[in-house]
């Protein structure tokens, strides 16, 4: 269970770094239009801190955790952070109004598919695991 507040605690962190990054290099750059600098805080805040304190919840409630679980947090890790450093390229590339070659602007944009790709595919494990969980509890109590 410490791994998941610590996950939570650490994502938390990166969420404020993230907003206040946005805001102040924003500010800085004059910059006042839409940019995916603006979700990085959002992305972190539920995908990391909210996502990892419910985990903590149904770790205490169903005891989830079992030898296949580093396996689908590394990949879930892998894909929010993967996504949030791919956001931030795409929004500093925004903010500062560089030009990119096609293939380097598609670059980005398949990176960013791919964090998104291990997120849900790390999502779905996770709740795999949780829901063999919810099933033998609930196999336990109708016993």
């Amino acid at each position: 269970m410490k791994r998941y507040f610590n996950s939570a605690l650490l994502y938390a962190g990166l969420a404020m770094a993230g907003g206040v990054f946005y805001r102040e290099f924003t500010k800085f750059n004059g910059y006042t239009a839409k940019t995916t600098l603006s979700v990085i805080h959002t992305h972190y805040f539920m995908l990391g801190m909210v996502f990892f304190l419910l985990l903590l919840l149904l770790e205490k409630s169903f005891g989830f955790t079992g030898a296949k679980t580093g396996r689908a947090l590394a990949v879930y890790h892998t894909g929010l952070n993967l996504t949030a450093l791919l956001l931030g390229i795409r929004g500093v590339v925004q903010v500062r109004g560089m030009e990119l070659a096609r293939g380097l602007d598609a670059a980005i944009s398949g990176m960013a598919g791919i964090g998104h790709i291990l997120l849900g595919v790390g999502l779905i494990l996770i709740l795999l695991q949780v829901g063999r969980s919810v099933a033998a509890a609930e196999t336990k109590t109708n016993r």
